[in-house]
């Protein structure tokens, strides 16, 4: 099993990325905890430095499975579902300037709350072809660099477009989009699904990308999921990708995280 964990590259409101602060110091306990990668977190890859970040990455012997987008939501508003189309123009450029960066580092571009939420007054189905027109321009750039995009369901607490992995599946069949898979979030799945086995068998052949947290959102075995059962599920289904832990740094990210590594390759022995 691969693992790997969120790590912002920035400045963030969001909580459940586990490390933010310094990049190296960071990159320097993630890799002596074991993990085998970082999923990194970025706002904007246009403030970051593209070309000195992946030398320090395999400084310290990780991988980078994924890029996560959604604080372009969280800090800036930008949505592929905004009634404005200048914000859904700047949102797609943003996941566009993510793509030179995930075609380097071989990881996956995430799509989560960027994709936005159907605001007041809009028509639900006019916000559904907005994000169905984003995702295909997207993809279609996306595959031009062999990137892969992956469609995150998020629960209904924080969005309501695309809450669920069956969903999300429609969704990605209407794009057409053959780089376009699922990021499965164990969180989200335990306020949306009626049955997490069974939503992983059925969506199996489009997972791209794995996220774990307990369902209180904290580190793995801080909560009630089974993550043996979950985690047999996942592989006996033909998923050979990451597992990458997204949780709240609680009681902080260097103690969040060991707990989590602990409890994750416990489950192995």
């Amino acid at each position: 099993m691969k693992l790997s964990i969120v790590l912002s590259t920035q400045p963030a409101q969001f909580q459940a990325a586990t490390f933010k602060g310094d990049l190296e110091k960071n990159l320097e306990s993630i890799a002596g905890m074991g993990y085998d990668g970082v999923e990194l977190a970025i706002r904007d890859p246009q403030q970051i430095d593209a070309h000195g970040l992946p030398r320090l990455i395999r400084l310290h012997g990780l991988q980078v499975p994924a890029i996560g987008t959604g604080q372009a939501w969280g800090e800036e508003g930008l949505s592929f579902t905004d009634p404005d189309p200048s914000v859904r123009a700047a949102a797609v450029e943003r996941i566009q300037s993510h793509i030179p960066l995930a075609a380097r580092l071989g990881a996956v571009v995430i799509i989560g709350l960027i994709r936005g939420t159907v605001r007041p007054g809009t028509d639900p189905a006019q916000a559904a072809g907005w994000l169905v027109e984003a995702l295909q321009v997207c993809s279609a750039a996306a595959g031009r660099d062999g990137v892969r995009l992956a469609l995150e369901p998020i629960n209904r607490y924080e969005t309501s477009l695309i809450q669920t992995a069956a969903q999300a599946m429609q969704l990605i069949e209407r794009t057409g989009a053959v780089n376009l898979g699922l990021l499965l979030d164990t969180f989200h799945m335990n306020i949306e699904e009626a049955d997490i086995g069974e939503s992983i068998r059925r969506s199996a052949a489009g997972i791209f990308h794995f996220h774990v947290a307990d369902s209180n959102r904290l580190y793995p075995g801080a909560g009630h999921l089974d993550f043996k059962a979950i985690l047999d599920t996942l592989f006996a289904s033909g998923y050979r990708g990451w597992v990458s832990g997204e949780f709240l740094p609680v009681p902080d990210a260097q103690r969040a995280a060991r707990q989590a590594i602990a409890h994750l390759r416990g489950l192995q022995e």
